[in-house]
């Protein structure tokens, strides 16, 4: 599959779930001629966004995130075997981290995604959001 098409699994309605009843919806399609990837992500209390593009200079994918918190997150990254990952350095509270979100277990009709944080720089992580997509139907 050609880099550039390597988050088609993505595109779609989905609804998502996680531990204590969490449920959101997320709506993710292909804009400006198919070359970026906007996700639309809408829970109770959080309402976010973020657009990801495949950077063929450097051969990573690149997303930035913003949400109705005032949050702007970028990463990058891309396929490592069969779980996509997305890594960004981060200071939390004013403590340096690296964060990362996973996408695994991709099937065409529904995945498991991971927000995880690493203190080691990166040697161990800890799983802080899990959440399941199904694809609408």
């Amino acid at each position: 599959m050609q880099p550039e098409h390597q988050f088609n699994f993505w595109i779609g309605e989905w609804d998502c779930t996680w531990a204590d009843d969490g449920r959101a919806t997320n709506h993710v399609l292909r804009i400006l001629g198919g070359n970026v990837i906007q996700e639309n992500f809408s829970a109770q209390d959080l309402k976010g966004m973020s657009v990801s593009c495949y950077d063929a200079e450097r051969g990573l994918w690149c997303q930035t995130w913003v949400d109705n918190s005032g949050s702007y997150l970028d990463f990058t990254g891309g396929f490592e075997g069969e779980k996509m990952i997305l890594a960004r350095d981060a200071i939390v509270q004013g403590e340096a981290c690296k964060q990362r979100m996973v996408w695994y277990n991709i099937k065409p009709d529904h995945f498991d995604w991971n927000w995880e944080r690493s203190d080691d720089g990166g040697q161990t992580w800890q799983v802080k959001w899990q959440i399941k997509y199904t694809r609408k139907t």
